[in-house]
């Protein structure tokens, strides 16, 4: 069973995060003075070849731990759906 999985992976709460900075300063210079936080991180969408939905998210969230995301200063989400 083929299970499409995303993944959003961004900056944890609390660390500096000069990218999402200065697109929070762009956005206000620019006329949008609402917004009040401003995080940037990536999107991955991976298909998985797994036995089950539960089964392809254990997988995914592995290889977040191991590669995909840095566990001192990013967190991720997860999403699976069938491919």
């Amino acid at each position: 069973m083929n299970v499409r999985v995303h993944v959003r992976v961004i900056p944890r709460s609390g660390l500096l995060d000069p990218q999402g900075q200065a697109i929070a300063h762009a956005l206000a210079a620019l006329g949008f003075p609402g917004v009040a936080d401003v995080r940037v991180g990536k999107a991955i969408e991976l298909t998985v070849d797994a036995v089950s939905t539960a089964a392809a998210e254990a997988s995914v969230r592995s290889m977040c731990e191991r590669l995909l995301a840095n566990p001192v200063t990013e967190d991720f989400i997860l999403e699976a759906e069938p491919a």
